[in-house]
């Protein structure tokens, strides 16, 4: 799985209530709830996100509530990957269990400047900022997470299993 898109740069710490704001919960609709993802930090973001892009950010990206609506939003919004230095651990759970892919690379979150065309090799860990012709290595999820991403998520995971047997 692959991607490549524009950078969107965030800080430390950008919680879910940043991500997706409580004050927008009362919708199910996932493409309405994804016209406010980012808006409290990054009122643009909606605007300029494009299928692909990818969000770089610093440590613990995603802390705050449990809620799966905030890898949801990142994911309905288009972007391909988020590379961060480190994630909440709620939320890493979340963006695998709805199929978001995500990689955890300090180096890469440091040096990836905002509008860098960057493209990301998911199954092989391989970050290339292609603005700045360098490349960092992260860990790749093991085959049978990076399957799960692949399905679309946890539970459409399981359905294809199920349509296997």
């Amino acid at each position: 799985m692959k991607t490549q898109g524009k950078a969107f740069k965030y800080p430390d710490n950008v919680d879910t209530d940043v991500i997706i704001p409580a004050r927008y919960l009362n919708t199910p609709d996932a493409k309405e709830l994804a016209l406010h993802c980012m808006e409290d930090i990054d009122k643009d973001f909606v605007k300029a996100v494009r299928v692909g892009d990818v969000m770089v950010a610093g440590h613990n990206f995603g802390c705050g509530s449990s809620r799966e609506h905030a890898p949801l939003v990142i994911k309905t919004c288009g972007v391909g990957c988020v590379i961060a230095k480190s994630f909440a651990r709620i939320f890493y759970r979340n963006a695998i269990n709805i199929g978001l892919p995500i990689l955890e690379c300090e180096e890469a979150a440091d040096e990836i400047a905002a509008g860098h065309e960057v493209a990301v090799d998911f199954d092989s860990g391989i970050i290339t900022d292609l603005t700045a012709s360098k490349s960092y290595k992260a860990q790749p999820f093991p085959p049978f997470i990076q399957s799960i991403i692949k399905s679309g998520g946890l539970l459409k995971s399981l359905k294809e299993g199920e349509r296997n047997d």
